[in-house]
């Protein structure tokens, strides 16, 4: 019997070749889709999961009374931490920002040709770095590697870069960065830390380095023993299965005994959560978003769904032609049971087919789609037990869902209906295929016109006006190496040397640039008679010399820039400030006018000499900081602005002028308008996938469209060949059969506006400027959906209004 059936699905899979076609088509398509993003989900779950000590590992956060929490925490704490409380068991605190320098190995091999790179990716931890966190070591002692100053560990990847193939313990690195030159003692090789880890370190280095105050290069904030520089991440171990909201409490206790006066309160955040979060509505700081995961799983689902939808509404337009074969088999003695065996064992087979076609389109699309998350995801998935047996199940249901109305409708119908054909002109029946259909499409709609305002959004932030210029500059990255009693002497000859260069308009030395961070935020910051609390604001730091402003065409609002004098003085010797409007408001000053002359307090009085007009120093993603300029030469970044002719010969003259001032440094360099735009880098991949999924999406409910036309249009046979012999048009009869059509697409576009006008919106709301929802967008979705729709009726409308009207008389 089950042969029996076999032969018959084959058999009618090779009649209608282009029915079965486009249904295993679909089907592949949605389940390659479902499989991709399921990858990726699969991947952000896996996220710090490798850690063992993962449950019992906490981050420490403070939380101020409007609820903003941050991750900054003083060094000291963590040891006062300790000492006060027997829950916490271990902690380690990770630098992991502000540190990158340049790296050189003299050694061995390398001797005569030291090997030397700016690195970013590297950190300072305490000696608990690799107990607490499970990155095996290859060579060396986990618990002894970074228990002395002056010690580093490294990765394999990084023991190769540096060392080649000569061994790595004992050998002797030279770091140059913020703190100086200081020499480190390999004392351990991990393994490469994975990609579903959010730390990613070539080298660490040990924190205990800091423990001396002559390792700081006078950078005293950075002192172990300190309660007020705020600039490293502490993570607490705590027992298993402990209250760490109890322990909360207790911290919040304890710091106000000791700082009355400070209002945030010390949280935790559970290890587990850092990359996703618990819940959408957690209000702690991740690396990742579980909003986009689980939208991506949405539209995972959907398109799924979509498929499957569009099979029904396929495997309905083929089933008019098999009423009569079901109203035969059932005269001559077929059972309902063995009538709807047969229609699910043919619609699994689809499945099964379109399920074998989907791995083979994965594996094919995985470098594409990689690309298109900035990802390296691998196939490893299709290798697991749970995947395999989640494709089992979903095959089944896919084979159900899909498969069962066709068949239970057909069975269920006497003998004598199926072979009238009274199947295919049921209302029932047709009124499921309008509805899948209204559902593909409010489906596409809402994806396109998501789509459209996405990128609508990307477009605002890429061209609004910033009130700073950033085309046609290039940034270099200022030495670390050999700054001795010549540095400020071959200093002045290169930047008289870019002096004389006539492709170089204007240049600037500075400690921030637009796009990136500033030097540091700190507070403690009033005018002279301050108000409550006026203390506990924050203000972005940054250092900047004469040229900046002129360099990166920011205007004054009022009083004057920096002299040549101060900057050379610098910031504690000139007494000197500069703030922008926003500075000026949040330190209580009327206007900029009146904020220039005034003194503020900081340790010690300063004078507001000028007032910057606000500019976009990062993002739109967020408002404009209030920012405090400092005088100073010879920052971090060297920003030239160019002529825009052969930008790689000027860049080449560049790199040769810096490498005769600043041997032993690699020449680094970044375009600013690149830099800053690279802030956009989720919402471009955001709308990567939005526009990959609306246009799958769109396809697949098309193939369904498709399959509903063609019903339709072999329902309506007879009446086209009545209607071509009475004298009706190609297009009266094109209309005529596309109107229902386009009543759906319309139908589908009304559910779908709201909708979609919704989800924009509350994604919009994560943007501190933004664009209007204006009724165009909407307009011009919908209009897309139409003429998509239009396009993909009017093949079978054409086809049967143009058939010669005998054949289609002949055929009824």
């Amino acid at each position: 019997m089950y042969k029996n059936y076999l032969k018959i699905a084959l058999r009618n899979l090779l009649k209608n070749k282009v029915f079965s076609g486009v249904n295993i088509a679909g089907l592949a398509l949605g389940i390659a889709a479902f499989v991709l993003i399921l990858e990726y989900i699969s991947f952000e779950k896996s996220v710090n999961g490798f850690h063992k000590n993962l449950p019992t590992l906490y981050r420490m956060l403070w939380q101020n009374k409007t609820g903003d929490i941050w991750p900054d925490m003083p060094p000291a704490v963590a040891t006062l931490m300790k000492q006060k409380f027997p829950e916490v068991t271990d902690f380690c605190r990770v630098v992991d920002s502000s540190i990158s320098g340049i790296v050189t190995s003299a050694t061995g091999q390398n001797r005569q040709s030291p090997r030397a790179f700016r690195e970013t990716e590297i950190a300072y931890a305490d000696a608990s770095f690799f107990s607490l966190f499970s990155f095996p070591i290859l060579q060396g002692d986990a618990a002894t590697a970074l228990t002395r100053p002056n010690t580093v560990a490294v990765s394999e990847s990084y023991a190769r870069k540096y060392f080649g193939n000569a061994k790595a313990l004992g050998q002797v690195l030279t770091f140059n960065n913020q703190f100086g030159e200081a020499l480190y003692t390999v004392t351990a090789v991990y393994a490469d830390m994975p990609q579903n880890s959010d730390l990613q370190f070539g080298m660490v280095f040990s924190l205990q380095t800091f423990a001396n105050p002559a390792n700081l290069n006078g950078n005293d904030w950075a002192r172990l023993d300190s309660f007020d520089g705020a600039y490293l991440i502490t993570y607490l171990q705590l027992p298993e299965g402990a209250d760490y909201r109890k322990l909360e409490d207790k911290f919040d206790q304890l710091k106000k005994k000791l700082r009355p006066e400070d209002a945030n309160r010390m949280v935790l955040q559970p290890a587990k959560n850092i990359h996703l979060g618990a819940s959408l509505s957690d209000p702690f700081p991740t690396t990742g978003n579980l909003g986009f995961v689980y939208l991506l799983g949405g539209i995972a689902v959907l398109i799924l769904v979509i498929a499957w939808f569009n099979y029904i509404n396929l495997s309905t337009a083929g089933a008019l032609k098999r009423a009569k074969e079901v109203g035969v088999r059932k005269v001559i003695g077929a059972g309902q049971r063995q009538l709807i065996g047969q229609f699910l064992g043919e619609s699994f087979l689809l499945n099964l087919l379109g399920f074998g076609l989907a791995l083979m389109v994965v594996m094919t699309l995985q470098p594409v789609f990689n690309e298109l998350i900035k990802k390296e995801l691998s196939l490893d998935l299709l290798t697991s037990d749970t995947f395999w047996l989640t494709g089992l199940g979903l095959l089944l249901f896919g084979a159900m869902a899909s498969g069962g109305y066709t068949a239970f409708a057909l069975a269920s119908f006497r003998p004598l209906q199926t072979l009238k054909g009274a199947f295919g002109t049921s209302a029932k029946g047709g009124s499921l295929r309008k509805t899948l259909v209204v559902f593909q499409f409010s489906v596409s709609v809402v994806l396109i016109i998501c789509t459209f305002v996405l990128y609508r959004q990307l477009r605002f932030m890429q061209n609004q006006n910033l009130g700073v210029k950033l085309d046609q500059r290039v940034v270099i990255h200022g030495p670390e190496v050999g700054k001795d009693s010549t540095f400020t002497a071959r200093t002045a000859a290169l930047e008289h040397e870019l002096d004389q260069l006539p492709y170089i308009k204007n240049f600037s030395s500075s400690g921030t640039v637009p796009g990136n961070y500033y030097n540091f935020s700190t507070n403690g910051i009033t005018r002279q008679n301050p108000d409550l609390g006026d203390d506990k604001k924050t203000y972005s730091m940054g250092f900047i010399d004469p040229k900046f402003l002129a360099t990166y065409g920011i205007a004054l609002a009022a009083g004057r820039n920096f002299t040549a004098t101060e900057c050379e003085a610098g910031y504690v010797k000139s007494g000197k400030l500069m703030v922008n409007e926003k500075g000026a408001r949040w330190l209580g000053f009327k206007s900029a006018a009146d904020a220039v002359g005034r003194i503020i307090n900081w340790g010690k009085p300063f004078e507001i000499v000028g007032v910057v007009k606000d500019y976009h120093h990062q993002s739109l993603q967020r408002a404009i900081d209030p920012i405090i300029f400092m005088p100073q030469n010879h920052g971090n970044w060297l920003t030239i602005q160019l002529s825009t002719d052969r930008i790689q010969t000027k860049i080449a003259d560049l790199q040769r002028l810096y490498k005769a001032s600043y041997p032993g440094n690699p020449f680094e360099f970044f375009f600013v308008d690149e830099n800053y735009n690279k802030q956009y880098q989720t919402e471009q991949q955001y709308g990567r996938i939005f526009i990959t999924a609306s246009l799958l999406a769109i396809f697949i409910a098309c193939l369904g469209l498709f399959g509903l036309a063609t019903f339709l249009t072999e329902q309506r046979t007879k009446e086209i060949g009545v209607r071509k012999v009475l004298g009706a048009s190609v297009g009266s009869i094109v209309s005529l059969l596309s109107k229902d059509f386009m009543k759906l697409v319309l139908v589908a576009f009304v559910i779908a506006a709201p909708i979609a006008w919704y989800a924009a919106r509350y994604w919009l709301q994560n943007f501190e400027y933004k664009i209007e929802l204006e009724w165009w967008l909407f307009g011009l979705a919908g209009g897309l959906a139409v003429l998509i729709a239009l396009a993909t009726i009017s093949f079978q409308s054409i086809k049967a209004a143009l058939t010669n009207p005998v054949s289609s008389l002949r055929s009824e």
